[in-house]
């Protein structure tokens, strides 16, 4: 009996034992992989990090650049690089249309840096990602008019362009953001022109007439910038609605102004860029609002 308990105890120790010893080489097989990958940039000086991200920008290998400068972050978080990188990283999450990750690493650079050389840039990249943001499939391989759809990024964009301007009005990219606000402005015109048209068909023409004033007005106050490509279409509308509501004199009056500036006609006709697949989400609503 003694015999056999003395072999049972040993039997336990020896599986004990296999078992620890089994425990141990996962763990040196976990650790060595994890050295291994710390190793990968072993003895790198974050000028070295630096050079090494900024070439594989110039590659265009984004996703290679966005390593290193997560690895220059890391191991360097208060070097001489640790400003730029922050505003690096975040252009090339851009560039890699990461969108989301790029205006995270913008706040983050805005929110820690605030007083730095180039937050004007920051504010300006912020501006940029959201007029470039990515619509999806629909908007890169189908012909559309994109002022029909959702515009939240373009206000988005146009808010950012703006604080810009108001915060540094000296920037070097003040003349690239006003070129940008002049195109958003007629993203956002040409959609308030689209629901007065709807607003048309069915028939509402007092909304139909408020959204046609609103794009006028907006051009009145931002003179001497040019009006929007929108302007002499949402006059038209104005017309239109008043004369079926009886205010034949409001008619006349939105008249008188589209005849006094655009005597030839309206200078740009929206309705050439339509396509077969407008006027296919035209006909199935898909451009309700």
């Amino acid at each position: 009996m003694t015999n056999m308990r003395f072999i049972l105890v040993k039997i336990l120790f020896i599986c004990v034992f296999l078992i620890t010893l089994s425990g141990c080489a996962a763990l040196d097989s976990l650790t060595k992989t994890e050295n291994d990958y710390s190793d990968k940039y072993v003895d790198w000086s974050a000028s070295k990090f630096y050079e090494s991200a900024k070439k594989s920008m110039e590659a265009e290998n984004y996703a290679r650049a966005i390593e290193l400068y997560q690895a220059l972050e890391s191991r360097y978080p208060f070097g001489k690089y640790a400003a730029q990188t922050q505003l690096d990283i975040a252009y090339a999450y851009y560039k890699n249309e990461d969108t989301e990750a790029a205006l995270a690493a913008v706040d983050r650079f805005i929110k820690i840096n605030p007083r730095d050389p180039n937050a004007d840039y920051a504010y300006y990249l912020r501006g940029l990602i959201n007029f470039n943001r990515n619509l999806g499939f629909l908007y890169r391989y189908v012909p559309t008019d994109s002022t029909q759809r959702d515009i939240s990024k373009y206000r988005e964009a146009y808010a950012n362009f703006e604080e810009l301007l108001r915060r540094f009005p000296k920037s070097q990219y003040i003349k690239d953001a006003n070129q940008r606000m002049i195109a958003l402005r007629d993203y956002l015109s040409r959609h308030e022109l689209h629901i007065a048209n709807f607003y048309m068909k069915r028939r509402a023409y007092v909304a139909a007439a408020n959204r046609a004033s609103a794009i006028v007005e907006e051009c009145q106050s931002k003179r001497p910038q040019p009006c929007t490509t929108a302007t002499p279409y949402a006059l038209q509308i104005m017309e239109k609605a008043y004369l079926k509501l009886n205010l034949d004199d409001l008619a006349a009056d939105s008249r008188r102004v589209y005849e006094q500036n655009y005597p030839n006609g309206a200078p740009i006709d929206i309705k050439d860029n339509e396509t077969f697949v407008e006027d296919m989400w035209d006909f199935i609503g898909l451009d309700q609002d």
